[in-house]
């Protein structure tokens, strides 16, 4: 209880300084920009309506190509607070269908991408850094580095799905 109380006034300072605040709503209106530019720039793709905001651990959306979705899988586009990355992740839209390309990529060897070590407890499938340290000073820069990456990484799955 007592790490919590210290903790608790740890928090209540840095608050009172004005500044996590500040920085916190400029990533989240950069993320809600960069999920719009996603949906304008690639209608044919899917993007659902929210973002996850998380508990200051990561934040993320979803940006899935028909294929992609059509196997019940799905391309999170995710900031990594405490790392301080972005990073795009091959997920699941539930465990057992996550379980099962789990398994059908480890059993492959396929390894262009890091394979989560293992389901149970993990979000991902595969985890890729899109930019290890984002400068949000150029943030046309950035977007287009997430875009570009991004694009290869689903590209890449699609083609390692098919054959």
């Amino acid at each position: 209880m007592e790490a919590l109380i210290g903790n608790m006034h740890e928090y209540r300072d840095q608050l009172k300084k004005g500044i996590i605040q500040k920085a916190y709503k400029a990533l989240m209106d950069y993320l809600m920009d960069l999920r719009a530019y996603f949906k304008n720039k690639y209608p044919d793709h899917f993007v659902p309506g929210i973002i996850y905001f998380g508990y200051m651990d990561m934040t993320y959306f979803s940006f899935t190509s028909k294929e992609l979705k059509d196997r019940n899988l799905k391309v999170a586009i995710v900031f990594v607070h405490e790392a301080f990355k972005f990073e795009v992740w091959l997920a699941a839209a539930n465990k057992q269908v996550q379980g099962k390309y789990w398994e059908m990529i480890r059993e492959s060897g396929w390894d262009q991408y890091h394979l989560v070590p293992e389901v149970k407890g993990n979000d991902a499938i595969l985890e890729h850094v899109l930019v290890a340290d984002p400068d949000f000073g150029d943030l046309e820069t950035l977007t287009k580095r997430i875009e570009e990456k991004t694009l290869i990484f689903i590209k890449n799955i699609e083609k390692f799905l098919s054959s």
